[in-house]
């Protein structure tokens, strides 16, 4: 059974609005203060005066490495709760397959993919305001690179990551070789009781439960993590709790719940936006 499940049905149902009267604006840019090629990155801003209140969330596309739609998924949710968006692209001449982009180019030569988080977040405090961290959030294949970019590397201004949906999972587990576990890796003991103690949500769609979607990995070790992704996500949770009690300390993850939703983006990212505008809230203090 899954634990410390945290049911998505009310707060999908209820909202409340941050939604300025002005349009947010769309638009892109190339990022490439970092060791690695240059990004394109999507973005929703509010207009300039607005900027320095608005959160900054960056956003993790997925297989098809469209970061404009992800960033266009997003579009009335940022206006309605008062944040502004980056999707960085990934593409797939500079980032080819799983290997560089999923797996994050761990064990190739090169930067890893995950280390172009934080330069990129110090380019958009840059672009106005002065944020002092940011939201994580990643779909499906960006699921997968949102929960080991947590573990592989150092990420002093994240405030809480989501990952949605993903396909399957690096388990905590130095038993099982990489990337189904941290074998054969540089990740120690100490690695893995700071990643199950960092503030990373799994959120699975209740829906989300085809064995036989175009995109799920099907080797030996994925299918071990259970039938479909709602399965894998919950067997991930589970492990990493069991995880945390053996070595003794804190655990940091929540599992989320999504009902009505399949292996949608969309879906999911409104899910985000709704947890991640009641956490600025009740950091405010302005909860009832």
């Amino acid at each position: 059974m899954m634990r410390f499940l945290i049911s998505l049905i009310v707060l999908l149902t209820t909202s409340f609005s941050l939604a300025r009267a002005e349009d947010w604006q769309a638009g892109q840019f190339v990022f490439s203060d970092w060791a690695g090629p240059p990004l394109r990155v999507f973005y929703l801003e509010p207009p300039t005066g607005l900027l320095p209140d608005a959160p900054v969330v960056m956003v993790m596309h997925g297989v098809n490495r469209n970061a404009d739609d992800y960033r266009d998924n997003w579009r009335e949710l940022a206006q309605q709760y008062g944040l502004r968006v980056y999707a960085p692209e990934f593409s797939a001449a500079d980032f080819p397959g799983a290997a560089l982009y999923n797996l994050g180019g761990v064990g190739r030569d090169g930067p890893s993919a995950y280390a172009a988080l934080e330069p990129l977040f110090s380019a958009i405090a840059r672009r106005g305001g002065e944020a002092s961290g940011y939201y994580l959030f990643g779909h499906s294949a960006g699921a997968q690179f949102v929960h080991r970019a947590l573990l592989f590397e150092d990420l002093p201004h994240l405030i809480t990551a989501y990952s949605a949906n993903a396909g399957w999972y690096t388990l905590p587990d130095a038993s099982r070789a990489w990337p189904y576990g941290t074998g054969g890796t540089s990740v120690s003991e100490d690695d893995i009781g700071r990643w199950v103690g960092m503030p990373l949500t799994i959120l699975l769609g209740e829906r989300d439960v085809d064995p036989r979607h175009q995109h799920l990995r099907h080797t030996p070790e994925a299918e071990a993590q259970g039938p479909h992704r709602y399965a894998r996500g919950v067997y991930f949770a589970n492990a990493a709790r069991a995880r945390a009690d053996a070595l003794g300390v804190t655990y940091g993850w929540r599992v989320g719940s999504v009902p009505g939703v399949a292996h949608d983006n969309a879906g999911m990212a409104e899910a985000a936006a709704w947890m991640i505008a009641a956490e600025i809230r009740e950091q405010a203090g302005d909860v009832e």
